[in-house]
């Protein structure tokens, strides 16, 4: 869990980082918090309730650390089961094809290059990614930090999973390479 001092230092880096609003205040119920859960989830496993708008983190038989996250538009949400395989601190990004393609004025920075957004407090990955494998392939799809803080407990991403930078930070030391990940 957080302790103040880290509350306290986290609130001061986002004063601080670039592109971030001041005025956004984080809703108590998308802080972290300690909560019970149905079902028969094993420790250290992810569960993702996009339609709640919660990331929870079993940490132990029906116990588990619940995060507010963002989550896709409607239809382009994951769904079903994965695992973690690839694990990255400051992560570099580039938009999808398909992205691309349906925003062009949005990713008109992108078409065609082959450009990669270095990682950094500009990125739109945030501070670390997750990313999210089926059957040892890349799915494309991410739980990761975020430049835009009120999109957490809204659908507006075009698929990923995004989290406070922060939250983001203490989720990627709690979980290894191999977590299992369901999204419902």
């Amino acid at each position: 869990m957080f302790s103040r001092r880290s509350f306290i230092g986290a609130a001061g880096a986002a004063l601080a980082t670039p592109g971030v609003a001041r005025a956004f205040q984080l809703d108590r119920k998308f802080q972290p918090q300690t909560v019970t859960i149905a079902g028969t989830y094993a420790p250290g496993q992810i569960l993702i309730l996009p339609r709640a708008h919660f990331l929870y983190y079993v940490t132990e038989p029906r116990q588990a650390l619940r995060y507010g996250v963002g989550v896709g538009k409607a239809g382009l949400e994951f769904t079903g089961t994965a695992t973690i395989d690839v694990k990255k601190k400051w992560p570099t990004w580039r938009p999808t094809d398909e992205m691309i393609e349906r925003e062009p004025n949005t990713y008109a920075r992108f078409r065609d290059n082959d450009y990669v957004q270095p990682g950094g407090p500009e990125n739109p990955l945030g501070a670390r990614a997750l990313y999210l494998f089926q059957n040892g392939r890349d799915t494309y799809f991410r739980i990761h930090g975020t430049t835009q803080p009120a999109s957490i407990g809204r659908s507006v991403s075009n698929g990923c999973i995004r989290m406070i930078n922060d939250h983001v930070i203490d989720l990627y030391q709690r979980v290894p390479v191999g977590t299992v990940v369901t999204v419902l």
